[in-house]
């Protein structure tokens, strides 16, 4: 292609499809290839002017082609979507001179057959379809998709029909009653209820038309279950007019007149509720809503993993059967990073859904921010272009293009297993609550709002300018429906309450929602373990193991035959592998967890040469449960979020999330918050899952040694998550085969090993493993209780300390040990009975101190003293002072801490020094509490002088 006739026309891309094709007719798409057999063929054929160009229809024909590519790129930019403003009339892109074309050749026949089903005509008409195509009530986004498939499958599902919807009078119909009763529910509310939060939906009803069309269309393409995730804005009329809640039990919980059987309920807006609806079809759709706190976008993640359980447990393989559908708010989806994160799970191996419809519902303000003040893009949903999937932008107020577009979503969804947008301009008709008054930081917006027709009234007109309906009808409509919901209104005197949330129901009904400390015996029998142990050293025949990894499964098998010592590791895989055996299944994540960060669990197995994984734990028995082990991406809070949906709807499942250090909790913090803590006192739903987050003070840095056991520790009440700190392999094995044989749920919160993995104390035997249970409490049976005058209380990794340095004491005095060490495994829910009998053992003891690695105002002794003191044990501390930082930097400081902390717990007090800058500064308080303190800073005046 001559140069001079690409610089004439920027034919960049046309320049590279067409060296392509010179080079090998196969390399590029066939539209591609028919345009340059017919470009060659015109050039042989046609006369060439006197620069030596091509002639100037070929020169048109190419601009013609140009120009649909055009329309497809940035059409949208021209399209209706604002309810609020005008649309521009003209961008330069799409100027015909652009093109080499003009006004003089609109009556020009060409070669259109680039736009589908399109063939010959005038350039005039094919202005007219682009327009009618990518610049009216819905503008499409899908020229980024590199896929070349997939944009043709688009397109030829817009194109012959123009984007335009061809709604029978039937589905009008229906739309119409969708949007009255959604807009007079909210009227209704308004005025009934006066003064209360409900985040009306009101000015984008059209939302209802919209959810219940994916939940038909899902439903007749094969979809038999849609797991729904929202935001507050909308989700009482959602509740009421997609998933059919009574509006008595809205009403009850609008005049505050509901029961709440346990934990303390949530509001509202946040709740959840699940129904079945069936098609015309006849097709059966379960609906279920999932509960939601007021962090807008934390819930996908959450409705991912419930949508992967279901999909698990009914055998969906294909991911056709099970649907996310996720509702966002436009500043919440350009502003939130889990959204982010959360597609970014959606084509992972680990955490595929086979798509996500996702709504956006763009009432173009974020409280009382401008999307200029909220974001860089143009669009809010132009995040969505990361994971290459379609967005079709739609005006609201043109309800039947709205539902278009959802549909299309449905079909897509089901046809490629991929994610796709609906972003639904409209707007909100009032502040950001009931309460508030958006005209202070919106007044020209606001203005418009005043002095606009409801979308109700503006489709209403639109049908009877149809002749599909009177104004007499649509009146009668309005009050058949108003007369219902004041019908209901007045059935509230009959009520004597209603009952919230119910759980506990379904795969649930078999699990009690209470706590109980009662033990259950959590052994394996000696063969069984024995095979288990077997099954994960052996490899297949060919399978090429990595040096090291062979001697690691080996020994693991043999230290189980010959009833030897096992370590963290190998305790860890023999529970997963028990557990499996017996219809339990297992799904591991996190983001080195198939290794382990230490390399302590090799859970997955790679072949040296071609990388295939095996995965021992899968070939056991034939008749075994899943064991799954997944690495994930580089995230936090969407990774925490998945498995926790998943746990919530999969109580036979031990859904485990570890984090590479247990510090990284802290960017999953909002999903702990409101989601792992609070799940069951406010929604009356549990979670099994497990949380293993390495803890240790090891000199390793603030950001390698603390778990934040103290924040875990502040989150509980009423029995809602267990937190423990197992100090033994053995320990650990039943700790998690507990999680699973009690007959309850509550999320377990383990601060896991690091520098113990390998720990030649932190070992247990084979039959330890085969008896027993997990012990809440582990009393100190090596010392004899009448000598006992002193009890440190303690909880993992420094008890090693304390015990190796009393060891090296007592071989160097030849005297028994008069310090009792108790190991407290289990923090909460708290072990009071355990503990005093443990302190009733010591009747000689003289004092009792707690001892942590962890600063003062960290760690677990704000959490235990209270408790201690309060079952009569006057209990002392001996730790790290108050400190802002977890641990400090310096290793040389650690190490010199750590040996003041081990040899004050366990004789007593040490004398008060204060050394030079960076060194070690440690005291006695008033209450004669030890304490270390790092640097050179001044004691406190209530030190010991």
């Amino acid at each position: 292609m001559q140069s001079s006739f690409a610089n004439a026309f920027n034919l960049d891309l046309i320049e590279q499809q067409y060296q392509q094709w010179r080079q090998s007719k196969t390399a590029v798409p066939e539209p591609w290839r028919l345009f340059f057999e017919g470009f060659d063929l015109g050039l042989a054929q046609q006369p060439a002017d006197g620069a030596g160009a091509p002639a100037a229809e070929v020169l048109k024909q190419i601009g013609i082609v140009r120009l649909i590519d055009e329309y497809r790129c940035v059409g949208h930019q021209l399209s209706r979507l604002d309810p609020l403003s005008d649309p521009p009339t003209q961008i330069p892109q799409l100027e015909l001179s652009n093109f080499g074309l003009s006004d003089a050749d609109l009556d020009s026949t060409f070669d259109c057959s680039g736009f589908t089903g399109l063939g010959q005509a005038t350039l005039r008409q094919l202005v007219d379809a682009l327009k009618q195509t990518y610049c009216g009530t819905i503008g499409v986004e899908y020229m980024h998709i590199q896929d070349a498939g997939l944009r043709r499958w688009l397109q030829e599902k817009m194109e012959p029909r123009r984007n335009q919807p061809g709604m029978s009078e039937a589905h009008q119909w229906r739309i119409l009653l969708e949007l009255n009763n959604a807009e007079i529910f909210e009227e209704f509310l308004h005025t009934k209820f006066l003064g209360q939060k409900r985040f009306s939906l009101e000015g984008s009803e059209t939302l209802i038309p919209i959810v219940n069309a994916i939940a038909t269309q899902g439903a007749d393409l094969g979809v038999t279950d849609i797991v729904i995730g929202m935001a507050h804005r909308g989700r009482l009329n959602v509740l009421a007019n997609v998933l059919n809640k009574p509006y008595t039990a809205i009403f009850c919980e609008f005049e505050d007149n509901v029961e709440i059987t346990s934990g303390d309920g949530d509001v509202k807006y946040h709740l959840g509720y699940s129904c079945d609806r069936i098609t015309e079809k006849g097709n059966k759709v379960h609906l279920s809503l999932t509960p939601n706190p007021s962090h807008l976008e934390v819930v996908n993640p959450v409705v991912e993993g419930r949508v992967r359980a279901k999909q698990h447990l009914l055998g969906d393989k294909k991911r056709a059967t099970v649907m996310p559908l996720v509702i966002h708010g436009d500043a919440a989806v350009a502003g939130q990073g889990l959204v982010a994160e959360t597609l970014n799970l959606s084509q992972l191996q680990g955490y595929r859904t086979g798509g996500t419809i996702h709504v956006v519902v763009n009432n173009q303000i974020g409280f009382t921010t401008k999307p200029a003040d909220a974001r860089s893009t143009r669009y809010c949903t132009d995040i969505a272009k990361m994971i290459e999937v379609p967005i079709f932008h739609v005006n609201a107020e043109d309800p039947e293009a709205c539902l278009f577009a959802a549909s299309l979503a449905v079909e897509f969804r089901q046809q490629f297993g991929k994610d796709i947008f609906i972003d639904m301009y409209c707007y909100r008709k009032y502040g950001h609550n009931e309460g508030d008054e958006p005209s202070y930081t919106q007044p020209v917006m606001y203005a418009k709002i005043q002095k606009h027709a409801s979308l109700s009234e503006i489709y209403s007109k639109r049908l009877i300018e149809r002749g599909l309906l009177t104004k007499e009808e649509n009146e009668a409509l309005v009050r058949d429906y108003q007369a219902k919901l004041e019908k209901e209104r007045q059935s509230l005197k009959e009520l004597p309450h209603y009952v919230g949330m119910q759980g506990f129901q379904g795969r649930w009904q078999a699990i009690s929602p209470d706590f109980s400390h009662a033990q259950v015996q959590t052994g394996v029998p000696h063969e069984t373990l024995v095979k288990i142990g077997d099954a994960i050293a052996k490899v297949p025949e060919g399978f090429n193991v990595h040096p090291k990894v062979l001697p690691i499964l080996e020994a693991r098998s043999k230290e189980v035959r010959e009833r030897g010592q096992l370590n963290w590791g190998q305790a860890e895989m023999l529970a997963y592998g028990s557990l499996v055996i017996e219809g339990y299944a297992v799904r591991l994540s996190g983001q080195d967890c198939r290794r382990g960060t230490f390399s302590h669990r090799h859970a997955v197995i790679l072949d040296q040469l071609t990388e295939k994984p095996y995965f021992g734990l899968q070939n056991i028995d034939p008749k075994q449960e899943t064991f799954s082990a997944y690495d994930s991406l580089l995230s936090e809070a969407a990774v925490l979020g998945f498995e926790f949906g998943y746990s919530f709807d999969s109580p036979q499942t031990l859904v485990l999330w570890e984090a590479q250090f247990g510090d990284f909790a802290n960017g999953a913090q909002v999903v702990i918050d409101q989601y792992i803590a609070s799940c069951s006192s406010k929604w009356n739903r549990d979670s099994g899952l497990v949380l293993l987050l390495p803890h240790g003070y090891e000199g390793s840095g603030p950001e390698h040694s603390s778990a934040r056991l103290e924040r875990f520790l502040q989150l509980c009440g009423e029995d809602n998550i267990q937190v423990v700190y197992p100090s033994t392999p053995a320990q650990i094995f039943h700790l998690l085969r507990r999680q699973m044989k009690r007959n309850f749920r509550k999320p377990l919160i383990v601060m896991t090993p690091k520098y113990l993995l390998r720990h030649k104390l932190a070992v247990s035997p084979v039959d330890e493993l085969i008896s027993g249970h997990f012990q809440e409490v582990i009393a100190d049976s090596s010392v004899d209780p009448a000598r006992v005058r002193r009890v440190v209380f303690c909880s993992g990794k420094v008890y090693y300390d304390i015990i190796e340095q009393r060891m090296k004491e007592e071989q160097t005095t030849k005297e028994p040990a008069t310090t009792a060490i108790v190991r407290v495994e289990q923090f909460y829910p708290f072990p009071s009975i355990d503990i005093q009998k443990t302190i009733q053992s010591f009747p000689l003891a003289k004092e009792v101190v707690w001892v942590q690695e962890e600063s003062l105002n960290m760690g677990g002794w704000f959490f235990m003293e209270p408790r201690l003191k309060a079952l009569g044990i006057p209990v002392k501390y001996v730790g790290r002072d108050t400190s802002a930082s977890p641990a400090t930097g310096s290793h040389r400081i650690h190490v010199r801490e750590q040996k003041e902390l081990v040899e004050t717990a366990l004789h007593g007090k040490a004398p008060h020094l204060v050394r030079a800058k960076k060194e070690v500064v440690h005291r006695f308080d008033e209450e004669e509490n030890f304490v270390l303190r790092e640097g050179g800073v001044k004691a406190p005046e209530t030190a010991s002088s």
